[in-house]
């Protein structure tokens, strides 16, 4: 049906600025589950005869998002009212930027599962403030009217608007992470979409395979994950896939979208459409990019997640994979630098990172900045060290990993050495030959039809040995001898 069709999509993405103030006053951003109203004052809260003072925090991190995805810098910049009546906007006008933003024609490397890359472009990054929150329920008990809550007013937003130059609902997602991933790098946005940090809007249109002229696009509202933008693609890619299979006319709209129904509704058309009325706000200066002043910003840039990955790569022989894990967190990647790896235990750092590291985090919902006060890169890495020189074994390093977490291993403070404090918890790796061939013998014992079928020559079979020995040796057995004397023992 719908696989004559080509889907076009346009994201805007808004996200919140980590300043401390607000846009124009100075207000606390803290407002996310504070109590309503906690964090106005007369100008957030559009009273008569205040006036906005720009913060300058704001236009800084601002400026370094546009510089960190490549962005040409508008030597002067000009904001702007949007005029429009809306309960949560109480000024009757959003201060934004319309024909001169700060910023444009910018651009990002995005990478897909199926391994696909591409560029893509961003359109501009204008600043402007957040509107306040309309609430129609208090807990569970549904309100019979509405009540506005304006902590979130005046909050400052960079909204990020991408060129039509994505092409599947993967790529979309693709193109979230990587701009999350730099947002977070550079410092601009913590992008926590539960605290509404970072939200998105999705322009859709189809157009028939192979056609340049874009369709009639529908744009989708009310998507707060990665994971529903990607279904609300899905579903509106069959939606205009289906009326024009039909005969009919896609209507330019905007669409919400119902993540409990799984699809989109119609909130506005075209001809509902609002007429912004913008005009420069008289009580605002032109915004001059200073030259030295863009130069510092430019140098305060970290290293950016594209540029990680490939050093992470090239300089400790990880893989692709391992490369992409480490770099799609900053702190994440921030510890395996801290822990000052190199090529002989970096892979073995890497493994315990993405799978105990990790799972440890998840399991007690933990943020990965708080990894470092359950155990300290350095510590880490040494673990690391001891098993890639093969002195415990990775069964045992994942007990060793687990009392460290846990607190259980001490000392580490004074003398600093994992393997003494493995030693004098009885965690050491057994490499006493004689004690492992006691071990052997007994296996082959104890498993006839295995220890016949290696002696027939079935390599196979030696599996359930060695598993046999680690048992009985509680996972301390050095892996490499018990292979070794168990092919000796079967040929004598």
């Amino acid at each position: 049906m719908a696989t004559k069709y080509e889907m076009v999509v346009g994201l805007e993405v808004h996200a919140q600025l980590a300043t401390q103030s607000k846009l124009f006053c100075a207000c606390p951003t803290d407002g996310f589950g504070a109590p309503p109203n906690s964090r106005i004052c007369p100008v957030c809260t559009g009273q008569p005869g205040v006036l906005p003072v720009l913060n300058r925090r704001a236009a800084e991190l601002a400026f370094r998002a546009a510089l960190a995805l490549g962005c040409r810098i508008t030597p002067i910049s000009i904001f702007a009212r949007k005029n429009y009546f809306y309960p949560d906007l109480p000024k009757a006008y959003q201060i934004s930027q319309y024909e001169l933003p700060f910023s444009e024609h910018g651009g990002l490397e995005i990478r897909t599962k199926d391994g696909h890359t591409q560029r893509v472009r961003i359109h501009r990054i204008h600043m402007e403030e957040d509107a306040g929150k309309l609430l129609h329920a208090i807990g569970a008990e549904k309100l019979d009217c509405s009540l506005v809550d304006f902590n979130r007013g005046g909050t400052p937003l960079v909204e990020i608007v991408s060129e039509p130059d994505l092409r599947s609902s993967d790529e979309a997602y693709a193109y979230l992470t990587a701009l999350k991933e730099i947002l977070q790098y550079a410092g601009v946005s913590g992008c926590n979409m539960e605290k509404g940090e970072m939200r998105c809007d999705a322009n859709v249109s189809l157009r028939p395979e192979g056609t340049e002229k874009f369709g009639t696009r529908a744009e989708i509202k009310n998507l707060n994950s990665f994971h529903n933008v990607k279904l609300a693609l899905e579903h509106e890619f069959v939606r205009q896939a289906e009326i024009l299979d039909s005969g009919g006319r896609v209507v330019q709209e905007t669409r919400l979208w119902d993540a409990e129904r799984g699809m989109t509704a119609s909130m506005r058309s075209k001809e509902e459409a609002h007429d912004y009325r913008y005009f420069p706000d008289p009580d605002l200066l032109p915004l001059e990019a200073d030259a030295d002043w863009i130069g510092r910003i430019q140098a305060e840039l970290p290293e950016l997640p594209a540029r990680r990955r490939a050093r992470l790569a090239a300089e400790f022989g990880l893989s692709d994979y391992d490369a992409e894990v480490l770099s799609g967190d900053k702190e994440l990647g921030d510890y395996f630098l801290a822990a000052k790896p190199h090529k002989k235990n970096a892979k073995t750092l890497s493994n315990l990172m993405t799978t105990e590291l990790l799972a440890r985090l998840n399991a007690e919902s933990l943020s990965t900045a708080e990894a470092r006060g359950k155990i300290r890169p350095e510590h880490l890495s040494e673990l690391a060290g001891i098993v890639a020189e093969g002195k415990i074994s990775s069964k045992i390093a994942k007990e060793v990993f687990s009392r460290l977490w846990d607190g259980k291993i001490t000392g580490l403070e004074k003398d600093g050495n994992i393997l003494v404090a493995i030693e004098r918890q009885g965690l050491a790796q057994v490499s006493d030959e004689g004690r492992i061939k006691a071990w052997v013998q007994e296996a082959l014992a104890a498993n006839p039809k295995a220890a016949e079928d290696l002696r027939g020559g079935k390599e196979r079979a030696a599996g359930s040995i060695v598993g046999a020995v680690m048992k009985l040796s509680k996972g301390k057995a050095n892996p490499a001898l018990v292979n070794r004397l168990i092919k000796e023992a079967v040929k004598s």
